[in-house]
């Protein structure tokens, strides 16, 4: 008989495994030496171990699904308590025990996480819902809203499911949003449609003045009727792109027909009036002489004869009419801000004032100067630097009165 912790070989070759309940036949052996049926029997073990080891790095390193785990667990349990195989196999049911604990413990963490998962899907289809119910009742911007809520039924979609009962109630809610949402947008371009005909009918009137009004000689009216029916074009509204298009084309037509009129017209009126604007030309290189302006009266004199001149000459060009009425505008006011220096100068009461306002500055400056000296020879600094301050003031002051007062001389 051969022997070793875990097993023996008896004389008739039957080989045992000894566990904590007893020995136990596991096979038989006729050829060879009993080392030699220890080692076979020791391989078999040895293939159980492997297994077991196996296991516990696939529970303790990978996210293998509990199920599967005990599953695994209960098979290889099975066969290592029936084991054909010397070793010692209380061990492996050990560790087969502490991974069925460790299993557990992963499911319930699975658990716990799945809860949560399910807590957050819950709250991100409420979220969905409430945004899908917004929608529903307030947007007016129809492709933007229907296309959030094809992105939220997609969201709904990739979120983990919840309780059968809160999902159907939750999804309930969300397709009569979508339901709403439809109905509402339906109506809207029903109304829509109806308010279209009623700008076209609008418009069509509109245009039918815009057309009896193009053959017009009426210039200046009718160029204002044009402007009052364009008013009116813009606050109609806009009816379908179709019509809106053949209308306002109809419009246009009619107003271009009108102005390309008119322009032709001034256009030979202007070419009449040509010889006007050659002699506003020389009247007005003849009064830009006057400036720079030395004796206010005789420019005035010169001007009123020049401005007779202007009057008799009569209408020029429309291009041309801005840039002459504005040159001789500027030689005019050039005159007239002459005129009121020369005003001034000769006022008798603004001299006045202007002579009175330096007496007063020189007789203030006089005081400064004597409480100057008197607070240097008191040594009183804080007075002293009052009484400069104020003197540099007023020394300003006098010299701007004493310039306004040389203008009068």
């Amino acid at each position: 008989m051969s022997t070793d912790p875990w097993g023996r070989v008896d004389d008739d070759g039957t080989v045992y495994v000894r566990t904590a309940e007893g020995e136990r036949a596991v096979g038989s052996w006729q050829a060879g030496e009993p080392e030699e049926a220890l080692a076979y029997f020791h391989r078999k073990f040895d293939e159980l171990a492997g297994q077991v080891t196996l296991l516990e790095q696939r529970v303790r390193g990978t996210d293998l699904p509990p199920a599967q785990a005990e599953a695994t667990i209960v098979k290889l349990r099975e066969a290592i308590t029936g084991a054909h195989a010397v070793g010692d196999l209380d061990a492996l049911l050990n560790r087969l025990s502490v991974l069925t604990e460790l299993v557990a413990q992963r499911r319930e963490e699975v658990k716990a996480a799945r809860d949560v998962a399910r807590a957050e899907a819950k709250g991100i289809k409420e979220r969905i819902v409430a945004e899908a119910e917004r929608i529903a009742d307030d947007t007016t911007h129809w492709k933007t809203g229907g296309e959030r809520l094809r992105q939220l039924v997609e969201e709904w979609k990739a979120a983990e499911r919840i309780d059968r009962v809160t999902e159907a109630a939750l999804w309930k809610r969300l397709s009569a949003a979508r339901t709403a949402f439809a109905k509402r947008r339906k109506a809207y371009f029903a109304g829509l449609d109806e308010q279209r005909e009623g700008v076209r009918s609008s418009k069509e009137r509109i245009v039918a003045e815009a057309e009896a009004l193009a053959s017009s000689t009426d210039w200046g009216a009718t160029a204002s009727a044009y402007r009052e029916l364009m008013q009116q074009w813009k606050t109609a509204g806009r009816a379908s792109r179709e019509v809106e298009d053949e209308l306002w084309g109809r419009f246009k037509g009619a107003q271009d027909q009108f102005f390309q009129a008119r322009s032709a017209v001034f256009a030979e009126r202007d070419a009449s009036l040509a010889a006007n604007a050659e002699v506003k030309e020389q009247l007005l290189a003849e009064a830009e002489k006057i400036v720079p302006v030395s004796d206010a009266r005789s420019a005035r004199a010169a001007l009123r004869g020049i401005l007779e001149r202007w009057e008799a000459a009569g209408q020029v060009p429309r291009e041309q009419r801005d840039r002459l009425e504005g040159g001789l505008r500027k030689i005019d006011e050039a005159v007239r801000k002459a005129e009121e220096a020369e005003w001034k100068r000769s006022n008798p009461e603004a001299r006045a004032r202007a002579q009175n306002t330096v007496d007063q500055l020189h007789k203030s400056i006089e005081q400064l100067e004597t409480r100057l000296a008197k607070a240097e020879a008191a040594g009183k600094d804080k007075d002293v630097k009052d009484a400069q301050e104020a003197l540099i003031a007023r020394r300003s002051w006098l010299e701007e009165a004493e310039r306004t007062l040389a203008e009068f001389s």
